[in-house]
C-alpha cells in the first residue's frame, strides 16, 4: 500500500505493484546460467543490482547504490510477466509451498535478515513489537532458530495466535504498566511497527549490549537520551530486505523447518476488495493474489 498510495513519496504512476512474486520462468537470456524455463521461482523488492560495486562484490547486493526495485520506476508482478536479473530470482526449495511463498520475498526476508546480520544466537531472548504482516513471521523464525521469544501487540485477541506461531510470552503493549518490571530482559528487540512507541521504555528493557532494531518505519524521529544507550552499551539500528545469499539461506531454513506465512487468498478480479482490506489493516496476515 505504501507504493500504491505514494506514502513514501517515490511512486511513479501508473503503478503496477507486486514485489512478492512467485511464478514459473517462461524465458531466459543467453547469459543466464542458474535458472531454466519452467522452474518455479520467487522475486522480491529488488530486481537488479550493479554486480560491480564494493557492496555487490562483498555479497551485500541489497546495499547497492545503483540497485533496481521491482515496482519503483518499472512494472511489477501484478502482471502476466515480470523481468529481473537472475541473481535476484530464487528457485523454490523442495517442500516450500509456492502458493504461500510469495510473502517470504519481502516481508519474510525483512525479518530473517537481522537474525543473520545481528548474529542472533539460539540462547538469546528476543522481543517482537507488532504481530502483523512482518511480526507473525518473525515469531516463527525466531522460535525455530531456538530463541526465547516475546510478542508485544496492542491487540490482546492475538495472544493465543502469537503463542501458536512461536511466542513463549505475550505482552499487551497498550497496557501502560506493560514495560514496568521488564528492565534488563531482552538481548534484541525487533520493531515491525509503523508507529511511535515508548522507545525509552523499550531501551530500558534491553540487557547490556542489547539492540533495538527497526524493520518498520515510525512516522517521527526516534527520540532518546544518549545515556539510555551509553551506560548499557546499547544500540539502535535498522535494516532493509536481505541480499541474495541471505534470501537463499532463509528459503532453505524455512523449507527445513516447514514454516510458512499466514495468508488470505484473493483472485485477481477481487484486487480492489483485497486492497481495501489491506488499507483497513484486517488481513491475517498477508494477502496473496492467485491467477
Amino acid at each position: 500500500m505504501s507504493v500504491v498510495d505514494n506514502e513514501w513519496g517515490i511512486s511513479q504512476y501508473p503503478v503496477v505493484p507486486g514485489h512478492e512474486v512467485v511464478g514459473k520462468i517462461v524465458a531466459v537470456g543467453d547469459a543466464v546460467k542458474n535458472l531454466k524455463i519452467g522452474q518455479q521461482v520467487g522475486l522480491g523488492w529488488f530486481s537488479d543490482s550493479c554486480m560491480t560495486c564494493e557492496w555487490c562484490l562483498s555479497g551485500d547486493h541489497n546495499l547497492c547504490q545503483d540497485s533496481e526495485q521491482t515496482i519503483i520506476g518499472r512494472y511489477g508482478g501484478f502482471a502476466d510477466k515480470v523481468r529481473a536479473h537472475e541473481n535476484w530470482v530464487f528457485s523454490l526449495p523442495e517442500g516450500l509451498n509456492p502458493e504461500t511463498a510469495g510473502p517470504l520475498f519481502c516481508g519474510g526476508i525483512t525479518v530473517f535478515n537481522p537474525i543473520v546480520q545481528l548474529q542472533i544466537k539460539s540462547t538469546d531472548r528476543v522481543a517482537v513489537l507488532g504481530i502483523g504482516g512482518l511480526g507473525h513471521m518473525a515469531l516463527q523464525f525466531l522460535n525455530a532458530w531456538g530463541c526465547e521469544v516475546t510478542a508485544f501487540s496492542g491487540s490482546s485477541d492475538k495472544e493465543a495466535e502469537a503463542k501458536r506461531l512461536g511466542a513463549h510470552h505475550f505482552i499487551n503493549s497498550r497496557d501502560p504498566e506493560a514495560l514496568k518490571g521488564l528492565e534488563n530482559s531482552f538481548d534484541v528487540i525487533l520493531s515491525t511497527v509503523n508507529a511511535d512507541l515508548d522507545w525509552e521504555g523499550y531501551l530500558s528493557a534491553l540487557r547490556p549490549r542489547g539492540r533495538l532494531h527497526f524493520l518498520g518505519v515510525p512516522p517521527n524521529p526516534i527520540a532518546t537520551s544518549m545515556f539510555s544507550l551509553l551506560f548499557g552499551q546499547k544500540s539502535l539500528s535498522a535494516s532493509p530486505v536481505g541480499s541474495p545469499g541471505v534470501t537463499a539461506q532463509m528459503l532453505e531454513f524455512i523449507a527445513r523447518k516447514q514454516l510458512e506465512p499466514m495468508v488470505e487468498f484473493y483472485s485477481f478480479d477481487q484486487i480492489n476488495e483485497a486492497m481495501d482490506r489491506l488499507r483497513e489493516g484486517k488481513p491475517r496476515y498477508r494477502i496473496v493474489l492467485k491467477r
